[in-house]
Parts: C-alpha cells; sequence; structure tokens
C-alpha cells in the first residue's frame, strides 16, 4: 500500500494549475499527487519520475502522462529531451521516503521490521547500507551520524558499531540495533534509532545532493508564473528548499544587484511552510514532521 498524499489539497492549490499546462511530478511513488494532477488537466501534459522500480507498477495509461524511471536529479536532462526548449508551468517534489518504502521489510528502511541492511531507492545504486555500515572508517561513521542524522554522540555510535563489525559483519537491521543498543536512552529509543537511519539511508542515496542538483535545475525549467511546491520530512531538507527557494543557491547567501535588490528567480508564496492540520496528524503518521514551501517562477 502506497501513502496516503500528505497535504494533497494544499499541494494542489500551490502547483495553481492551467488545465493546458505541462506539469511535472518527481517523486511519483503511488500516484497520489499525479493523479490529483492529471484530474484537472484537458490539453495539459503530466512528466512523473521515480527511482524506485516498485513505482512502475503505479503507472498510469493515459496519453497525458509520461512516466521516466530516473532519480529527479536528471530532472531537467529528460524535460528537455521531451519538451526541447518549452518550459513547463509547474513542478512538485515530496521528498523522502514512502510509507511503501518504509513498510517493505526487504527495503531495510524501517527500525520496526527485521530486514537486510539495505536502504538503497533505486537498486541501481552502488552501495546499500551494509556497506556503509561495514566498511566506513570511525571518521566518516560519526561525520554521517552527526551531519545526517544530527545524533548528540555520533562518535560514540561509530565506536560501538565498529566493535559490534569486528566480532561478525552486520548485515540486518536487527544487528543493527543490537550493536547500538547500549547508546540508546530510555524513552527515546525509537527517536535516536530514527536518527541512526535517517543517516544511513541519507548517505547511501546521496539524497542532500540529489535534492541540490534537483533544485539547481528548477529554475531553468520553470516558466515565468510556474510554480515550485516541496514538501519536506526533516530539517536537512527542509533548509535546502527553504535556501533555494529564498535565494537560488544551497547555502542561502544572499546576492543583490546594484540597488540592493535580492537577486533570486522566485518569488515566496508560503512565507512560513504549510504543516498539516492537526487531523490530518492523526490520521496519518506520515504528515507529523512535513513542511510545505511554495515558491513562483518571477
Amino acid at each position: 500500500m502506497y501513502h496516503n498524499p500528505v497535504m494533497l489539497k494544499e499541494c494542489i492549490e500551490g502547483l495553481n494549475i492551467n488545465p493546458e499546462g505541462i506539469y511535472a511530478d518527481v517523486t511519483f511513488g503511488g500516484g497520489g499527487h499525479s493523479r490529483a494532477i492529471l484530474e484537472r488537466l484537458t490539453t495539459g501534459h503530466l512528466y512523473a519520475f521515480d527511482q524506485d522500480e516498485d513505482a512502475e507498477a503505479n503507472v498510469f495509461d493515459d496519453e497525458r502522462f509520461t512516466f521516466i524511471p530516473q532519480n529527479f536529479k536528471y530532472f531537467k536532462n529528460f524535460i528537455q529531451l521531451y519538451q526541447g526548449e518549452r518550459k513547463i508551468d509547474g513542478i512538485i517534489a515530496d521528498l523522502g521516503v514512502s510509507s511503501h518504502q518504509f513498510d517493505t521489510p526487504e527495503k531495510g528502511f524501517s527500525t520496526r521490521f527485521d530486514g537486510p541492511l539495505d536502504m538503497r531507492m533505486s537498486q541501481m545504486t552502488p552501495n546499500d547500507a551494509a556497506t556503509v555500515v561495514n566498511t566506513y572508517d570511525h571518521a566518516d561513521l560519526t561525520r554521517i551520524f552527526r551531519l545526517y542524522g544530527e545524533m548528540q554522540q555520533p562518535q560514540l555510535m561509530a565506536s560501538d558499531i565498529i566493535m559490534a563489525r569486528e566480532a561478525e559483519p552486520i548485515e540486518t537491521t536487527e544487528q543493527l540495533k543490537a550493536a547500538v543498543q547500549r547508546r540508546l536512552p530510555r524513552g527515546k529509543e525509537n527517536k535516536v534509532l530514527a536518527q541512526l537511519f535517517q543517516a544511513l539511508r541519507i548517505e547511501v542515496n546521496q539524497e542532500l545532493e540529489a535534492i541540490s542538483a534537483f533544485l539547481t535545475q528548477c529554475p531553468d525549467v520553470l516558466k515565468q508564473g510556474g510554480r515550485l511546491v516541496v514538501m519536506s520530512y526533516h530539517s536537512l531538507e527542509d533548509r535546502l528548499v527553504k535556501n533555494f527557494m529564498k535565494t537560488g543557491n544551497a547555502e542561502g547567501k544572499e546576492n543583490k544587484d546594484f540597488y540592493g535588490n535580492l537577486l533570486t528567480p522566485y518569488t515566496i508564496i508560503t512565507r512560513k511552510p504549510i504543516v498539516p492540520s492537526d487531523e490530518e496528524m492523526e490520521n496519518n503518521n506520515r504528515a507529523r514532521s512535513a513542511k510545505l514551501r511554495i515558491a513562483e517562477r518571477k
């Protein structure tokens, strides 16, 4: 079962859909956003991207729809392949891991199931989480736990993993949990495990690099007045989205013209990110950390 899209109504409203327009859903997944976009198109067209092989089972048989089985970091190349230099009207990205990926034990994303330490969003990705856990040195493990997991004591977590793997390779999610058991503060076990799994997943899939590459390409593809709608689920993603929308770069570095006006490709539509209603958070666990930002191409 693929997840119910978070803040679907807000996302679709944010796209401000023109029925004859050209749109891209760069995180197709179960097709929830794509379906809602297609319902509003007449002669328009939708391009959908997903690197997860499982997503292909959900594609639509519709002449207004093109599925591209690729990572969204190659988004601009494929849009230009199909569209030439013609710009598009809107882009939507629902970042992170889908509920389907979390709920599939053999993908190894979830702390809830025992499964192989995989965590690849695409089977084409060269290294899985087991490779990271069993081959990275102490400095590299500490770095990814600190940067991508935002953990309190990353160096201690790295030491425990290295000690455990010297006895035997860590190949399953349960073995990993056992290796770090003594580093889990009482009452916060799930939170710290989630941070650990997040750090490994981001490293395996090079997620932040892919998001940066995608966001860098958006201004070249969007037409004037076109909308960029992005939903993120943790502070690392949200910071990138906020910086790119505000300044056009990953660092959030402000470039100004001779008169002191901020040079940026976008007008911000959402001064503060939109968050789900209490009711949606209650009904859909995945919605809890969601933040939605919307910008319009100048």
